[in-house]
């Protein structure tokens, strides 16, 4: 008997953004769904727009399984989480051992195949699901301010400056044509 799914399936269990306060609580299935197709969109406009030959399918995998850890490790807060070097050191290791609980849960002929997913050694994805990752956060922001929620307005600045700071053209295109409908009503994207 494996229980890697089913601890999987408790990822709608993990609620994001622990030291905020939410209008809407967003939880780590629900995030992971948003990483894995803004991934897959990064990927396919780098691929039709600026002749990478990449998977986009890969880069949704990668996305679904980038928070898998959480399960065990819980969502720390990005404040936390990068406060210094050592606790950012401290907090991969972590993540690692977290990574290797989950693996350790299938048998033996799949591990090799879900190591390669948790363990995200794609050199040459994990840039876009990394950016899919910040995206996912500013759109959170969006929505938060949106709400009338201020609270999340120094998240929102801080999440742009980070993707205006990443090199992937493709992010660009996205910020500059899909971005903007985010701050739209449902009226208004009909």
């Amino acid at each position: 008997m494996s229980g890697f799914f089913a601890m999987l399936s408790r990822m709608k269990y993990i609620n994001r953004w622990g030291l905020m306060n939410n209008t809407r609580y967003e939880n780590i299935a629900e995030h992971s769904l948003e990483v894995a197709m803004l991934a897959h969109a990064l990927v396919t406009i780098a691929n039709e727009r600026f002749g990478q030959e990449l998977s986009a399918d890969r880069a949704a995998v990668l996305g679904i399984y980038h928070d898998a850890s959480e399960i065990i490790t819980g969502d720390m807060p990005t404040p936390v989480k990068y406060y210094n070097p050592s606790i950012k050191t401290a907090y991969k290791a972590v993540e690692a051992v977290a990574q290797d609980k989950l693996l350790s849960m299938l048998p033996k002929d799949l591990q090799r195949v879900y190591d390669d997913v948790l363990h995200e050694r794609d050199a040459a994805l994990m840039p876009y699901v990394k950016a899919a990752d910040k995206l996912s956060a500013l759109i959170k922001c969006i929505e938060e301010v949106r709400m009338g929620n201020n609270e999340f307005n120094l998240a929102k600045s801080s999440c742009e400056q980070a993707l205006l700071g990443m090199d992937l053209p493709a992010l660009s295109v996205f910020m500059d044509e899909y971005l903007p409908s985010y701050y739209l009503t449902l009226d208004e994207l009909g």
